[in-house]
């Protein structure tokens, strides 16, 4: 279980490591190479679970607040790698910065604070979008299947049609990620 727990914070210091490395790579060959990117969308996800996975359960004024928090957080990790491509070496330091930051402080269960109220100053909330996703893919896979009985497939075919579709469906609203066990079980079976 303490692995499980562990886990949002390998993902963030994995982010702030290949920071480190596209922004040394990038001061090396600055004039030679293209402007480095890199992306915070796989710790997006830890940081908006981090109230569920550290607290299991919160009271729902607290959860409210915890979600908000993580809305700004995500939202300033958003605006330090969109600039990127103004200033990539300045931006890169900021996002590892931060990075070390949101996971020192997930580390000592401060989810409430993972950066600082400078840090999020001028800073857009976040929206989550993880549900209405998993809403368009349910409704997706529903027309899909509804179509497919309306062309009178027999239903030998419909039982394995299932599954397929599903799971393309997943993988083409994930942006060509393959859904995970555990994101295709919360498709049928949301907590």
């Amino acid at each position: 279980m303490e692995d499980w727990l562990c886990w949002p914070v390998v993902a963030l210091l994995t982010v702030a490591a290949q920071c480190a490395v596209v922004l040394r790579r990038w001061e090396e060959t600055q004039p030679d190479c293209q402007i480095p990117r890199v992306s915070v969308l796989p710790v997006e996800r830890a940081i908006w679970r981090a109230h569920r996975t550290r607290r299991a359960r919160a009271r729902a004024h607290n959860q409210r607040q915890f979600k908000a928090h993580a809305a700004l957080v995500v939202g300033a990790l958003r605006k330090a790698e969109a600039r990127q491509d103004s200033d990539p070496g300045r931006a890169l330091e900021d996002l590892a910065v931060m990075l070390l930051t949101i996971a020192e402080r997930y580390a000592e269960g401060r989810i409430d604070d993972l950066l600082d109220a400078d840090q999020l100053a001028d800073v857009v909330p976040a929206a989550p979008r993880e549900r209405i996703r998993a809403v368009v893919v349910g409704l997706t896979v529903v027309l899909v299947m509804a179509s497919a009985a309306l062309v009178v497939l027999p239903e030998a075919a419909l039982i394995p049609l299932l599954p397929v579709v599903v799971v393309f469906v997943a993988v083409v609203f994930n942006r060509g990620r393959v859904p995970t066990t555990g994101q295709l079980t919360d498709l049928i079976i949301p907590r």
